[in-house]
């Protein structure tokens, strides 16, 4: 079984994302008994809680959402959130870089995907109740926002956003038995990566899911694999004559 759980119950947004499922894997194997899984496409969400449900005898609930949507001004109301040991938010979309550099409904598509859209969440998750009786939230971000490049401009700036809002968050539960965890994960070998990164600096999902639940109730900041702390702190201080190449 590994790891003795503690983690009894999980709320995923974005639980097609591979690195989702290799967490929620991993849980079922160490005796997480309930999930609530929730991602834009129905059809490929269903096989994957029938797995865990087959494999692990856990509840597993779905649900739909288009976080495009949720982005609007005139969304509805925030999305009721049940109480869970670990909310898991992995949601996001590369996009098309090249698209968005001409076309702002495109740019516009990725912010939603990757910050604004998550924003209703993210509320209805940190609520002051919540905060002060404790949980975990885990915050899929990237490296992509630690600094901006040509070549994923707006996808970085989204990430950016939302690693300045969790970190905020972060700061506001100081004190509080409410852990949150900001993970900047670099390529990860997931159908999103492939062909955009060199399979050498792509980390396995099962290897970083194992990571991360060694230590469950880390709050903080994690680099994922932790070599892209010392990469990314290089490609901050490049002078634009080479940053502008990335």
């Amino acid at each position: 079984m590994g790891f003795p759980c503690v983690i009894r119950s999980c709320f995923v947004l974005g639980s097609t994302s591979a690195v989702a499922q290799a967490i929620c894997w991993e849980l079922g194997r160490q005796g997480c008994q309930r999930f609530h899984l929730i991602a834009r496409d129905a059809r490929r969400n269903e096989p994957f809680a029938a797995a865990l449900r087959e494999s692990f005898g856990a509840a597993v609930s779905t649900a739909s959402t288009d976080l495009i949507a949720d982005a609007s001004p005139l969304a509805a109301p925030l999305p009721q959130v049940d109480d869970f040991d670990l909310y898991l938010l992995t949601a996001g979309s590369l996009g098309d870089a090249e698209r968005a550099r001409d076309d702002a409904g495109e740019a516009l598509r990725i912010t939603a995907a990757n910050y604004s859209g998550l924003l209703p969440w993210l509320t209805a998750i940190a609520t002051p109740e919540r905060l002060a009786r404790g949980g975990r939230l885990w915050v899929f971000s990237s490296v992509a926002g630690d600094r901006g490049r040509p070549s994923n401009a707006h996808y970085g700036a989204a990430k950016a956003a939302l690693t300045v809002l969790c970190e905020g968050l972060l700061l506001r539960c100081h004190g509080r038995p409410f852990c949150v965890r900001l993970i900047k994960a670099g390529f990860l070998a997931t159908p999103m990566t492939v062909g955009k990164a060199p399979p050498a600096l792509c980390a396995d999902p099962a290897a970083v899911a194992r990571a991360l639940l060694r230590r469950p109730d880390r709050r903080g900041l994690d680099y994922l694999p932790w070599w892209w702390a010392v990469v990314m702190g290089v490609v901050r201080l490049l002078p634009a004559s080479l940053a502008s190449r990335l």
